[in-house]
């Protein structure tokens, strides 16, 4: 190999690694960007999370301040059962029976706050 080719070798590689380092800037640059981003939106939804949550217990409250003083005996104790995860509709036999991951159930719902007549 002759000098000059191996001058060339030499200038190839260089302006290649600056084109690697220009493009690792880049993507350094649009990396913070995107980091930022993250945490900004990781802190708004802890806040929507926490105002969420602040409206949920208001709501709750006032949903069984109105509803403990409408609702019969009997119909707040199967309330209280619902509350801990069980059935208390009589739908193919569920009565009892937990309710997965604590979902809600329309039938026991209508069991309990539903307009009944006697």
């Amino acid at each position: 190999m002759d000098k000059r080719q191996l001058y060339d070798n030499f200038i190839g590689i260089e302006e290649e690694m600056k084109r690697m380092l220009s493009s690792f800037e880049t993507i350094k640059s649009d990396m913070t960007g995107v980091l930022e981003n993250n945490a900004e939106l990781e802190i708004e939804n802890q806040h929507l999370r926490e105002r969420l949550s602040e409206i949920e217990r208001q709501t709750s409250k006032d949903f069984n301040e109105s509803s403990d003083a409408n609702l019969s005996k009997s119909r707040q104790n199967l309330e209280k059962l619902y509350d801990q995860g069980f059935h208390v509709c009589n739908i193919e036999g569920m009565y009892g029976s937990r309710r997965v991951d604590d979902e809600p159930c329309a039938f026991c719902l209508d069991l309990i706050y539903g307009e009944r007549e006697i």
